[in-house]
């Protein structure tokens, strides 16, 4: 296994990061328990989640991802072993805190219910899952389809300041060790460093976005922000939700797949890639992982790992075969 430093934190992360937002929807506590033995035992030490988790996610659902990674430490002992991240769901969620939107008493509120379940008295990056504001993730990111005036910079910029100072009291209290963010922007990201910097408050260390062979839109901007800002960049969903591997090709829907289990309980959020061109592509790289004789997933997992700009690339897996990655 190979690591990277986190942003200036100091702290060395694998190149692989494990995803773990199927485990209470689509995998047992007992089926987490193994993809995380088997993380450790291969030299994963960064495991990422989030208390909205699980994905597809619902009121049944939500916490259970970081309830069976609780359980994981106190069978296991290996707390200490992992760079544990997890997020604080932004607005719109009406199970989590009524919707609101994201402030610093629900980063606090947040944080003490992540404790509780992950069995853990601190976190080591903390994130924030989604802003508040208009912004070009989950498919808002074509020309005019968001309207940015329609908040006020002022707003936003004391929005910020409010969970900066939420998340240094929870740094100077010993329960997160570092800070980061999650599905936001270049503005965002360098927004929040002025911030910390002109305050001095907790520095975003990272950022969290979707990246992968269909979707490449943070490059070059985001991109260029984390190299000279020294933010790691931790794409998620480098499969693209698992398009890139074939299995919904020709209209295929695989039993206890994501979009299958989504589609069960109405949840079509991630459809958006449901598309002509995008399938048109998929089969454009199926033929050249076959020409070469490479394996799609893999080949796909290499092109993000390989981007100068990533730190550690978050994969997900139903099977301890995907595991294998």
């Amino acid at each position: 296994m190979q690591y990277s430093k986190l942003g200036k934190t100091g702290l060395d992360v694998s190149r692989v990061c494990l995803g773990t937002m199927t485990w209470g929807q689509q995998n047992t506590e007992e089926e987490a328990h193994a993809q995380m033995d088997y993380a450790h035992e291969v030299g994963v030490n960064f495991f990422d989640t989030a208390e909205l988790y699980a994905v597809p996610t619902s009121e049944a659902t939500c916490g259970k991802t970081e309830e069976y990674i609780g359980t994981w430490f106190q069978n296991s002992g290996k707390r200490s072993d992992v760079i544990l991240a997890t997020k604080v769901a932004g607005p719109g969620v009406p199970w989590i805190r009524g919707g609101e939107a994201l402030t610093g008493d629900s980063v606090r509120a947040a944080i003490e219910g992540s404790l509780k379940r992950l069995q853990t008295d601190y976190i080591d990056l903390y994130q924030l899952h989604w802003p508040n504001r208009p912004f070009p993730h989950f498919s808002n990111n074509a020309a005019g389809s968001l309207r940015f005036t329609d908040v006020q910079t002022k707003e936003i910029v004391e929005n910020f300041l409010d969970i900066l100072r939420a998340l240094d009291e929870q740094v100077q209290a010993g329960k997160v060790r570092h800070v980061g963010l999650s599905d936001d922007s270049a503005w965002g990201i360098m927004k929040y460093l002025e911030l910390s910097d002109k305050h001095g408050l907790p520095r975003m260390q990272s950022i969290q976005n979707e990246f992968s062979l269909l979707r490449r839109v943070d490059d070059p901007a985001i991109a260029e922000v984390c190299v000279r800002e020294d933010v790691s960049y931790l794409p998620w969903s480098p499969l693209a939700t698992g398009m890139l591997s074939g299995k919904y090709q020709n209209g295929t829907m695989p039993e206890n797949s994501r979009w299958f289990v989504a589609d069960k309980i109405g949840e079509r959020f991630d459809r958006f890639r449901d598309t002509e061109q995008a399938f048109s592509a998929v089969d454009q790289y199926l033929a050249v992982a076959q020409k070469h004789g490479l394996d799609p997933c893999q080949m796909a997992l290499k092109f993000v790992d390989v981007q100068p700009f990533v730190t550690s690339t978050i994969i997900g897996a139903t099977s301890m075969e995907q595991d294998g990655y």
